[in-house]
């Protein structure tokens, strides 16, 4: 028989990988409990075995762990096995597409920063998957996009991120390195390189995606006063203020990370995004049937999860 008859469906390998990695977890939980709730070989004065761990203080962190791991884990094997899994459409991934046309009809620009963030911050991470988007975006319709970047790692991950989506759409030849720019690792050597291109280029559409710190303010202005429309997200809350009243659009807090889900359908991604919200639901049904029973005395729940 052939080589290439006997290799396993790469579906199969990615579905066997995700069921031994659930069994790892599992395995993994259990072995937590054991070690929190055994009993050790030494004996405490007095004659009575002790845990490995006092049990007051690791019980509540351990079932929102196991909680959590399990959900995560679940629905990432069911994104990769093909099931869709709802993520609620957000206003600004809506407008991204909206944004590069009209780009694209005015024959200007397309402005990305993906932010001051090193490249191992979360934000940058999110921000590189919506950067594939909005570069897809220009593939397909001709645009032309600058993206400008602070962090030199992060500038070397933007340049491969914007070949791949111009591959990816089917554009090659549209794309130049010259697309994605280094600047300066200086914070406001930075903020001025960019305000300064925003007012020779005047570029139609901006997106400021990522981690931003003080210069937040000085670029969503600049870019207002250029009359381009902006679409924003950062998960730094005192910036956020700032890009709501100034910007067209703005991804506030986890709404970037979902944002980054939403568009790169990655499995990884979605499943951690849903399992999330599912250990916040499952938070809130704790909560509520708490409060429950202790309106009618039972303390039994609230003493399981008090951490002392």
């Amino acid at each position: 028989m052939p080589a290439e008859h006997m290799r396993p469906h790469p579906g199969t390998q990615r579905q066997a990988q995700s069921s031994t990695l659930i069994a790892v977890l599992g395995l993994l939980g259990i072995a937590l409990l054991v070690l929190a709730l055994g009993p050790t070989v030494a004996l405490a004065q007095g004659g009575e075995a002790q845990g490995w761990f006092d049990p007051a203080r690791t019980r509540a962190p351990l079932a929102v762990f196991i909680v959590f791991s399990i959900l995560v884990l679940y629905f990432i094997r069911r994104s990769r096995q093909g099931h869709e899994l709802f993520i609620r459409r957000i206003a600004g991934i809506a407008a991204m597409e909206e944004a590069v046309g009209r780009a694209t009809e005015l024959g200007k620009k397309v402005l990305y920063l993906p932010g001051g963030g090193a490249l191992e911050d979360i934000q940058t991470i999110a921000s590189l998957a919506v950067m594939r988007h909005v570069a897809t975006l220009s593939a397909r319709y001709g645009a032309d996009l600058a993206v400008l970047n602070k962090d030199p790692l992060t500038f070397a991950a933007a340049r491969e991120t914007v070949r791949e989506a111009y591959m990816q759409a089917g554009r090659p030849d549209l794309y130049t390195d010259e697309i994605v720019s280094y600047v300066t690792y200086d914070q406001f050597a930075f903020t001025a390189a960019v305000t300064g291109y925003m007012v020779r280029e005047k570029p139609a559409a901006n997106f400021l995606i990522g981690t931003f710190h003080a210069e937040s303010l000085l670029l969503a202005e600049t870019g207002q006063m250029t009359g381009a429309i902006q679409i924003a997200g950062t998960a730094e809350v005192t910036q956020l203020p700032f890009f709501a009243v100034v910007c067209d659009y703005t991804l506030m807090g986890e709404e970037l990370f979902a944002a980054g889900a939403y568009v790169s359908r990655e499995p990884a991604m979605l499943g951690s995004i849903k399992g999330q919200d599912f250990t916040k639901a499952a938070l809130i049904v704790y909560l509520v049937l708490g409060i429950a029973l202790e309106i009618f005395g039972v303390h039994w729940l609230r003493e399981f999860m008090t951490i002392r």
